[in-house]
Protein backbone atom coordinates (compact mmCIF):
# COMPACT_ATOMS: atom_id res chain seq x y z
CA UNK A 1 0.00 0.00 0.00
CA UNK A 2 1.51 3.39 -1.02
CA UNK A 3 0.99 6.19 1.29
CA UNK A 4 1.43 10.09 1.43
CA UNK A 5 1.36 12.12 4.40
CA UNK A 6 -0.30 15.59 4.01
CA UNK A 7 -0.06 17.82 7.21
CA UNK A 8 1.88 21.28 7.73
CA UNK A 9 2.86 20.12 11.15
CA UNK A 10 6.35 18.13 11.38
CA UNK A 11 4.93 16.47 14.84
CA UNK A 12 2.07 15.05 13.28
CA UNK A 13 3.69 13.41 10.23
CA UNK A 14 6.31 11.74 12.51
CA UNK A 15 3.95 10.46 14.54
CA UNK A 16 2.11 9.00 11.53
CA UNK A 17 5.37 8.01 10.02
CA UNK A 18 5.94 6.11 13.30
CA UNK A 19 2.66 4.70 13.46
CA UNK A 20 3.08 3.61 10.12
CA UNK A 21 6.41 1.57 10.62
CA UNK A 22 5.10 -1.21 12.20
CA UNK A 23 2.49 -1.81 9.55
CA UNK A 24 4.31 -4.51 7.22
CA UNK A 25 2.49 -3.98 3.80
CA UNK A 26 2.84 -0.09 3.79
CA UNK A 27 5.30 2.04 2.11
CA UNK A 28 5.02 6.12 2.55
CA UNK A 29 6.13 7.27 -1.16
CA UNK A 30 6.08 11.10 0.02
CA UNK A 31 5.37 13.16 3.00
CA UNK A 32 3.95 16.89 2.09
CA UNK A 33 3.88 20.11 4.16
CA UNK A 34 1.15 21.34 1.96
CA UNK A 35 -1.78 21.32 -0.28
CA UNK A 36 0.08 21.90 -3.97
CA UNK A 37 3.30 19.60 -2.92
CA UNK A 38 0.45 17.20 -2.28
CA UNK A 39 -1.12 17.27 -5.53
CA UNK A 40 2.01 17.53 -7.31
CA UNK A 41 2.57 14.17 -4.95
CA UNK A 42 -0.10 12.80 -6.30
CA UNK A 43 0.37 13.10 -9.65
CA UNK A 44 4.45 11.67 -9.59
CA UNK A 45 3.27 8.28 -7.03
CA UNK A 46 0.17 7.52 -7.46
CA UNK A 47 -0.76 6.35 -4.06
CA UNK A 48 -3.22 3.81 -2.73
CA UNK A 49 -4.13 6.09 0.28
CA UNK A 50 -3.52 10.03 1.24
CA UNK A 51 -3.95 10.76 4.99
CA UNK A 52 -4.42 14.28 4.63
CA UNK A 53 -4.69 16.86 7.30
CA UNK A 54 -8.01 19.52 6.73
CA UNK A 55 -6.34 22.69 8.28
CA UNK A 56 -3.41 24.08 6.36
CA UNK A 57 -2.19 27.08 4.76
CA UNK A 58 -2.62 28.36 1.20
CA UNK A 59 -4.99 25.50 0.31
CA UNK A 60 -7.16 23.19 2.98
CA UNK A 61 -7.80 19.34 2.68
CA UNK A 62 -10.86 19.87 0.56
CA UNK A 63 -9.39 22.29 -1.65
CA UNK A 64 -6.45 19.63 -2.02
CA UNK A 65 -9.03 17.24 -3.16
CA UNK A 66 -10.54 18.95 -5.28
CA UNK A 67 -7.59 20.07 -7.07
CA UNK A 68 -6.83 16.39 -7.81
CA UNK A 69 -8.33 14.54 -11.12
CA UNK A 70 -11.28 12.68 -10.45
CA UNK A 71 -8.77 9.38 -12.10
CA UNK A 72 -6.22 10.14 -9.96
CA UNK A 73 -8.07 10.03 -6.92
CA UNK A 74 -6.47 7.97 -4.51
CA UNK A 75 -8.36 6.21 -0.89
CA UNK A 76 -8.69 9.79 1.38
CA UNK A 77 -8.47 9.04 5.18
CA UNK A 78 -8.65 12.73 6.86
CA UNK A 79 -6.62 13.58 9.75
CA UNK A 80 -7.29 16.16 11.82
CA UNK A 81 -7.66 17.97 15.43
CA UNK A 82 -10.90 19.44 14.88
CA UNK A 83 -14.43 16.91 14.56
CA UNK A 84 -16.51 19.30 13.22
CA UNK A 85 -15.36 18.32 9.36
CA UNK A 86 -16.86 14.88 9.32
CA UNK A 87 -19.78 15.55 7.58
CA UNK A 88 -17.90 17.80 5.32
CA UNK A 89 -15.03 15.16 5.05
CA UNK A 90 -17.79 12.17 4.19
CA UNK A 91 -19.63 14.37 1.41
CA UNK A 92 -16.10 14.23 -0.26
CA UNK A 93 -16.42 10.99 -0.41
CA UNK A 94 -13.39 10.31 2.58
CA UNK A 95 -13.02 6.65 3.76
CA UNK A 96 -12.40 7.57 7.17
CA UNK A 97 -11.90 10.15 9.48
CA UNK A 98 -9.26 10.09 12.51
CA UNK A 99 -8.82 12.65 15.13
CA UNK A 100 -5.45 13.80 16.11
CA UNK A 101 -3.59 12.08 18.31
CA UNK A 102 -4.36 9.04 16.35
CA UNK A 103 -4.04 5.93 18.26
CA UNK A 104 -2.17 2.83 16.90
CA UNK A 105 -5.65 0.62 16.91
CA UNK A 106 -7.87 3.40 15.70
CA UNK A 107 -5.05 3.92 12.82
CA UNK A 108 -4.84 -0.18 12.11
CA UNK A 109 -8.75 0.19 12.06
CA UNK A 110 -8.65 2.38 9.33
CA UNK A 111 -6.22 1.07 7.40
CA UNK A 112 -8.08 -2.23 7.33
CA UNK A 113 -10.76 -0.56 5.97
CA UNK A 114 -8.28 0.89 2.81
CA UNK A 115 -7.38 -2.69 1.88
CA UNK A 116 -11.01 -4.30 2.16
CA UNK A 117 -12.03 -1.43 -0.76
CA UNK A 118 -8.44 -1.92 -2.55
CA UNK A 119 -9.25 -5.83 -2.16
CA UNK A 120 -12.66 -4.91 -3.58
CA UNK A 121 -11.59 -3.03 -6.70
CA UNK A 122 -9.33 -6.08 -7.97
CA UNK A 123 -12.76 -7.97 -7.47
CA UNK A 124 -15.71 -5.47 -8.78
CA UNK A 125 -18.81 -6.41 -9.07
CA UNK A 126 -22.01 -4.60 -10.16
CA UNK A 127 -23.92 -2.55 -7.43
CA UNK A 128 -26.74 -4.57 -6.16
CA UNK A 129 -29.76 -3.49 -7.98
CA UNK A 130 -32.39 -1.16 -6.04
CA UNK A 131 -34.85 -3.39 -6.21
CA UNK A 132 -32.83 -5.75 -4.41
CA UNK A 133 -31.71 -3.23 -2.20
CA UNK A 134 -35.69 -2.57 -1.39
CA UNK A 135 -36.35 -6.17 -0.66
CA UNK A 136 -33.20 -6.57 1.84
CA UNK A 137 -34.18 -3.31 3.66
CA UNK A 138 -38.06 -4.77 4.61
CA UNK A 139 -39.78 -1.86 2.19
CA UNK A 140 -43.38 -2.34 1.33
CA UNK A 141 -45.76 -0.14 -0.73
CA UNK A 142 -48.32 1.69 1.18
CA UNK A 143 -50.73 3.96 0.49
CA UNK A 144 -49.47 7.15 -1.53
CA UNK A 145 -45.67 6.37 0.20
CA UNK A 146 -42.82 3.91 0.87
CA UNK A 147 -42.47 2.32 4.26
CA UNK A 148 -39.07 0.54 5.13
CA UNK A 149 -38.39 -1.67 8.30
CA UNK A 150 -34.16 -1.13 7.87
CA UNK A 151 -32.33 1.52 6.31
CA UNK A 152 -29.48 0.39 4.41
CA UNK A 153 -26.17 2.01 4.85
CA UNK A 154 -23.32 2.01 2.60
CA UNK A 155 -19.78 1.72 4.16
CA UNK A 156 -17.24 1.71 1.17
CA UNK A 157 -18.23 -1.07 -0.63
CA UNK A 158 -20.57 -2.97 1.87
CA UNK A 159 -24.00 -2.17 2.55
CA UNK A 160 -25.06 -2.54 6.34
CA UNK A 161 -29.18 -2.53 7.45
CA UNK A 162 -30.24 -0.53 10.47
CA UNK A 163 -33.70 -1.53 11.79
CA UNK A 164 -35.61 1.62 11.57
CA UNK A 165 -36.97 1.03 15.65
CA UNK A 166 -33.19 1.36 16.54
CA UNK A 167 -32.95 4.86 15.60
CA UNK A 168 -33.00 7.20 17.68
CA UNK A 169 -33.25 10.56 16.02
CA UNK A 170 -32.16 11.36 12.55
CA UNK A 171 -29.99 14.75 11.72
CA UNK A 172 -30.34 16.97 8.14
CA UNK A 173 -26.45 17.41 7.37
CA UNK A 174 -27.46 19.07 3.53
CA UNK A 175 -28.18 16.52 0.94
CA UNK A 176 -27.60 13.21 3.43
CA UNK A 177 -28.66 12.66 6.90
CA UNK A 178 -26.89 11.32 9.70
CA UNK A 179 -28.87 8.52 11.67
CA UNK A 180 -28.57 8.90 15.38
CA UNK A 181 -28.11 5.06 17.38
CA UNK A 182 -26.95 5.28 20.90
CA UNK A 183 -23.61 6.78 20.77
CA UNK A 184 -22.92 5.77 17.00
CA UNK A 185 -23.90 7.63 13.45
CA UNK A 186 -24.21 6.67 10.17
CA UNK A 187 -24.86 9.10 7.30
CA UNK A 188 -26.48 8.01 4.35
CA UNK A 189 -27.03 9.64 1.15
CA UNK A 190 -30.86 10.49 1.74
CA UNK A 191 -32.70 13.54 2.14
CA UNK A 192 -34.71 13.99 4.78
CA UNK A 193 -37.87 14.83 2.85
CA UNK A 194 -37.19 11.39 1.34
CA UNK A 195 -36.81 9.78 4.74
CA UNK A 196 -39.85 11.62 5.78
CA UNK A 197 -41.86 9.87 3.41
CA UNK A 198 -40.15 6.50 4.29
CA UNK A 199 -40.91 6.52 7.82
CA UNK A 200 -44.51 7.70 7.71
CA UNK A 201 -47.04 6.11 9.56
CA UNK A 202 -44.05 4.98 11.95
CA UNK A 203 -43.11 5.88 15.28
CA UNK A 204 -41.61 9.18 13.93
CA UNK A 205 -42.04 12.50 13.70
CA UNK A 206 -40.30 15.72 11.72
CA UNK A 207 -40.06 18.07 14.51
CA UNK A 208 -38.37 20.77 12.62
CA UNK A 209 -36.47 21.23 9.34
CA UNK A 210 -33.28 19.29 10.48
CA UNK A 211 -34.56 16.53 13.18
CA UNK A 212 -36.64 13.64 12.49
CA UNK A 213 -37.38 11.95 15.90
CA UNK A 214 -38.78 8.23 17.07
CA UNK A 215 -41.11 9.45 19.24
CA UNK A 216 -40.81 5.96 21.41
CA UNK A 217 -37.17 7.61 22.29
CA UNK A 218 -38.52 10.49 23.96
CA UNK A 219 -38.40 10.87 27.72
CA UNK A 220 -39.25 14.30 28.32
CA UNK A 221 -40.47 17.93 26.13
CA UNK A 222 -39.14 21.16 28.24
CA UNK A 223 -39.95 24.63 27.04
CA UNK A 224 -37.02 26.80 27.51
CA UNK A 225 -38.78 29.76 25.68
CA UNK A 226 -41.48 31.45 23.86
CA UNK A 227 -41.50 29.63 20.91
CA UNK A 228 -38.25 27.49 21.78
CA UNK A 229 -38.87 23.79 22.43
CA UNK A 230 -36.65 20.80 23.20
CA UNK A 231 -37.16 17.11 23.50
CA UNK A 232 -34.93 14.85 25.64
CA UNK A 233 -34.42 11.22 24.27
CA UNK A 234 -33.47 8.19 26.51
CA UNK A 235 -30.30 8.33 25.95
CA UNK A 236 -29.87 12.11 27.00
CA UNK A 237 -29.40 13.86 23.58
CA UNK A 238 -31.24 17.13 23.67
CA UNK A 239 -32.72 17.44 20.01
CA UNK A 240 -34.29 21.61 19.40
CA UNK A 241 -37.66 21.69 17.92
CA UNK A 242 -39.84 23.74 15.92
CA UNK A 243 -43.35 22.38 15.50
CA UNK A 244 -45.76 22.65 18.01
CA UNK A 245 -45.24 20.92 21.42
CA UNK A 246 -49.10 20.26 21.44
CA UNK A 247 -48.74 18.36 18.47
CA UNK A 248 -45.83 16.44 19.52
CA UNK A 249 -47.28 15.93 22.89
CA UNK A 250 -50.97 14.09 20.74
CA UNK A 251 -48.56 12.28 18.97
CA UNK A 252 -46.42 11.17 21.94
CA UNK A 253 -49.43 9.61 23.08
CA UNK A 254 -50.46 7.74 20.68
CA UNK A 255 -47.14 6.30 19.96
Amino acid sequence: MKVILVDDESLARVRLRGLLSKEQDVEIVAECADGPAAVEAVRTHAPDLLLLDVQMPGMDGFETLRALEPDRLPEVVFVTGFDQHAVRAFEARALDYLLKPTSRARLAESLARVRDRLAARQTAVPPLPQALLDLLAGREASVGAMRVRRLAVRTGERVIFVAVEDVDWVEAAGNYAILHIGSATHIVRETMGSLEEQLVGQSFLRVSRSAILNLRRVKELQSVAPGEHLAILCGGQRVPMTRSIREVEERLRST
